[in-house]
């Protein structure tokens, strides 16, 4: 069943993390300063929502970052139910998809639950000065359809926060699988 994202307020700032890269290394909030934008994934390996734009995040990630974006991708899933969202199926996926941004691990799932994340893919992109200026959709590409997956609605969002404007809502909440979390750690 596909779940939607919480819709966190705009205006929130984001919360702090370090967090283990599954490809070695911490990386934190702190050592993302000074970027223009941050745009912060939940993602997973095996959810059939995040295949199915993974490639066109990993481009769109890309070419922002060209610009200054600061991008991470963050893994919060139940790894002893879900073994496919470890760390070593995490690095394959990167590959796969073009993922040239660190990819975290949230074992304990604490970020995700700061972020209020519901689902794989949720999307939350912050301004300058780390305050949520847009949460939604990657794009209307779902796995049930053959609509582009080329995040022209992150895309949209990205060149409002980077030109200082705010992004118009509506915003359309992410819809994806939901986070797999362990048992006592699901969000109230």
């Amino acid at each position: 069943m596909a779940i939607a994202s919480f819709m966190v307020p705009l205006g929130s700032p984001a919360p702090g993390f370090s967090l283990p890269s599954a490809a070695g290394g911490t990386v934190a909030l702190d050592d993302l300063a000074g970027a223009p934008a941050l745009l912060v994934a939940f993602l997973s390996n095996h959810c059939p929502y995040v295949r199915r734009v993974e490639a066109g995040l990993g481009a769109l990630a890309a070419e922002y970052a060209a610009r200054g974006v600061a991008t991470v991708g963050v893994c919060s899933n139940d790894t002893d139910r879900y073994p496919d969202d470890g760390a070593a199926h995490l690095r394959e996926q990167a590959a796969r998809a073009g993922f040239a941004f660190p990819y975290l691990v949230d074992a304990d799932q604490t970020v995700a639950l700061a972020y209020k994340a519901a689902c794989t893919p949720d999307f939350f992109l912050y301004d300058g000065a780390r305050r949520l200026a847009y949460r939604g959709q990657f794009d209307a590409a779902r796995p049930s359809n053959d609509v582009p997956a080329d995040g022209a609605t992150l895309r949209a969002a990205l060149d409002r926060v980077l030109a200082g404007e705010p992004v118009p809502g509506p915003h359309v909440p992410s819809l994806g699988c939901g986070i797999k979390w362990r048992p006592g750690n699901e969000p109230a």
